[in-house]
C-alpha cells in the first residue's frame, strides 16, 4: 500500500503527534522538580533488585548502600538547615561521603540509585536525582551560585550516568561537588568507569586528569559485575518493521507520534538536550520511519540524551528501517564516547521489545 493510500485509509483516524513539531520551552523550577528517579524507577527498592546468583558483588552493593542510606538518616550533616550558607564554612567531612557505582551496561546500577534515593530518610525536596547532563544543564539554568544554594541544603544527591566527555564539564562538576560536600551533602553516582579513568581514551591534558583525580576522592567505589540484565535470558531484539506497519500503528494508537527518523535527527539540532523529556511529554509510543546510520558525532551524542530520555519514561519505540545496533559507525563504538552508544542501543533494543504490545492493540 502507498503512504498516500496509507494516509487516506487513515483519515478517520486521529493523526499522529509529531516530536518535530515540538519546541518546548522548560523553565528553570520544572528543572529542580523533575530531579527525581524518572517513572521506570517509582516503585524500585532494594528489595526489587534481583541479584544474579553468580555475580556476589551484586549482593554486596546492595548491602553496602542499604547501610549508606541508614547513615544519612538524622540532622544534616552540618546541622544545619537550608539557611547554612550564612554561618561559618563547615569542615568537609575526613572521609568520602560518597559512594560510586561502577559497572557495565544494564546491571542494574540506575535501579540501585533509585533505590538508595528511595530509601534515603528524608523528604523528597530534600533529595535530589538526575543524569550528568541534567546537572550540568541545572547549573546553565539557574547559574553555579544559585545552583550551589538550591542543592546544598539536599540530604542526598544522586547522579546518574557520571560520564565525563568534556573538560569544562569536568571542571564545573568539581568545583559544584566540592562545594555540595563541604556543605554536608552526601553523594552517589554511577557510571560504566571507575572514578579515577574517568576521561581515560578521551582528554589527556594534565589539568583534566587533575579534576578527575579531584572528583576521584569524593567517592568510595562499589563494584557491580555482571552482564546485561536487559539481554539475559531474552530473545534478540526484533527486527524492524515495514514503512506500513509503523505508519498504521501510529494512527491507531492514541498518543502516538509519528516521524521520519532523518528528519527527527535534524530536529533535536534545534532543542536543547535540558528540554528532551519535555519534548516526549504525554506521548504513548514513539514511530519512527527509515532509521539509518547516525551521521555525526554531535547527532549520536543528541540521540543519546534522547534515547536516555524514552527509556527514563519507559516510552516504546517501533521502527522501520535498520535495526538499532547498526545506527552508530564502527568509528563511533571505538572512540572516546563508546559507553554512551552502547548504553543508547542497549536501552532502544528494550524498547523495542516493549513495542511489541503496540501491535496487538
Amino acid at each position: 500500500m502507498s503512504t498516500r493510500a496509507l494516509n487516506e485509509a487513515a483519515s478517520a483516524a486521529a493523526t499522529p503527534l509529531s516530536l518535530c513539531s515540538r519546541e518546548p520551552h522548560v523553565p528553570a523550577d520544572r528543572l529542580v522538580a523533575e530531579m527525581v528517579p524518572p517513572p521506570r524507577f517509582d516503585s524500585v527498592r532494594f528489595d526489587t533488585y534481583l541479584p544474579d546468583p553468580n555475580q556476589p558483588s551484586q549482593c554486596e552493593a546492595v548491602k553496602a548502600l542499604s547501610g549508606f542510606a541508614e547513615s544519612l538518616g538524622g540532622a544534616h550533616a552540618t546541622g544545619a538547615g537550608k539557611r547554612r550558607w550564612f554561618a561559618r564554612k563547615p569542615a568537609a567531612p575526613a572521609a568520602p561521603r560518597g559512594v560510586y557505582l561502577d559497572g557495565g551496561y544494564g546491571v542494574g546500577k540506575t535501579h540501585l540509585l533509585a533505590s538508595l534515593w528511595h530509601a534515603t530518610p528524608a523528604e523528597p525536596a530534600l533529595k535530589a536525582f538526575g543524569t550528568f547532563v541534567e546537572l550540568t544543564n541545572l547549573v546553565g539554568a539557574l547559574g553555579f551560585q544559585q545552583t550551589v544554594r538550591t542543592l546544598s541544603g539536599h540530604r542526598l544527591l544522586c547522579i546518574d550516568e557520571f560520564e565525563l566527555d568534556d573538560p569544562g564539564d569536568t571542571v564545573l562538576v568539581s568545583s559544584l561537588l566540592g562545594k555540595l560536600v563541604e556543605s554536608g551533602v552526601a553523594l552517589a553516582a554511577t557510571s560504566n568507569t571507575l572514578p579515577g579513568k574517568l576521561g581515560e581514551g578521551r582528554f589527556a591534558a594534565a589539568d583534566f586528569l587533575r579534576e578527575i583525580q579531584g572528583l576521584s576522592a569524593h567517592f568510595r567505589p562499589l563494584r557491580i559485575d555482571g552482564e546485561d540484565y536487559r539481554h539475559r535470558g531474552l530473545p534478540e531484539a526484533p527486527a524492524p518493521h515495514s514503512d506500513q506497519v509503523v505508519t498504521e500503528t501510529a494512527y491507531r494508537v492514541p498518543g502516538a507520534s509519528l516521524d521520519d527518523f532523518p528528519h527527527l535527527l535534524e530536529h533535536l539540532a534545534k532543542v536543547h538536550p535540558s528540554r528532551y523529556g519535555a519534548l516526549t511529554d504525554d506521548l504513548t509510543a514513539v514511530c519512527l520511519t527509515d532509521v539509518g546510520p547516525v551521521p555525526d558525532q554531535s547527532t549520536a551524542l543528541r540521540l543519546v540524551v534522547l534515547a536516555d530520555r524514552l527509556y527514563d519514561r519507559e516510552i516504546p519505540v517501533l521502527a522501520s528501517g535498520l535495526p538499532f545496533d547498526q545506527l552508530f559507525s564502527e568509528e563511533m563504538l571505538n572512540g572516546g564516547y563508546r559507553k554512551k552508544y552502547f548504553r543508547a542501543i542497549s536501552r532502544l533494543t528494550a524498547l523495542a521489545r516493549d513495542a511489541k504490545g503496540l501491535l496487538a492493540q
